[in-house]
């Protein structure tokens, strides 16, 4: 359980984060028409409730009906073992909550995007900084406080997630993907030994006040420094 809750908080904060800074500067870049449409479009998986749309997945990767399978059938004639095979269990939990989660670190990349100011790119520009020079010396400084406490905020919901890998695999196969939360569920509700249940889902509780401590920290010192 340990094993799989940092390998499932690490994994998708990480593409999480990757992929919302990607489709925020996407968006920016589109004329304001635009950029509403494709904000209200990509927030869909965030506004969801996330027991329901992990149905919709499960449908997906359910092996007798899975609309996955039967496209991978049809172009390349081989067949999944989604949720039935550790590895492809593991992979399909990542995945369902990279796909809920993008749209929170997309909105707000975009809103700092927004406040950063155009003069800055203007200067970098007439001295002849290109766009990766631009992104590396005035984007990423300017959102590094917002990068860290988005990441740090994903990183207390996704280590303590539950409808996902409840509704998904419900810790299967083999016990492998269950997470603190599914795993205290088990064990305090499901199995009846609410005091163990306890300790389980309090076990996640110092990990995090650490990494909130040294999160917030860095943040501080950054604004001091400003």
């Amino acid at each position: 359980v340990v094993y799989q809750s940092f390998l499932f908080t690490l994994t998708a904060v990480f593409f999480k984060a990757l992929f919302g800074f990607i489709m925020a500067h996407l968006i920016d870049v589109l004329p304001s028409k635009r950029q509403r449409l494709w904000r209200g479009l990509a927030l869909v998986p965030w506004v969801m409730p996330p027991a329901l749309s992990t149905l919709g997945w499960w449908w997906l990767f359910e092996p007798s009906y899975s609309a996955i399978n039967w496209i991978l059938q049809g172009l390349f004639g081989v067949s999944v073992a989604w949720l039935s095979d550790t590895s492809w269990a593991r992979f399909s939990v990542i995945l369902v909550n990279i796909w809920f989660g993008t749209p929170f670190f997309m909105i707000m990349y975009l809103a700092a995007l927004k406040s950063v100011s155009p003069d800055l790119y203007e200067a970098a520009a007439i001295d002849g900084a290109n766009a990766w020079q631009k992104l590396i010396y005035i984007t990423i400084p300017m959102l590094r406080n917002i990068i860290a406490i988005t990441v740090l905020f994903s990183t207390i919901v996704t280590f303590a997630n539950f409808d996902i890998v409840r509704v998904l695999t419900q810790g299967g196969p083999r016990n492998t993907t269950h997470l603190f939360g599914t795993y205290s569920f088990l064990l305090g509700i499901s199995s009846g030994d609410i005091p163990l249940g306890a300790a389980v889902s309090l076990f996640m509780f110092p990990i995090l006040a650490v990494l909130a401590f040294f999160i917030l920290r860095n943040v501080r010192q950054r604004v001091k420094e400003i």
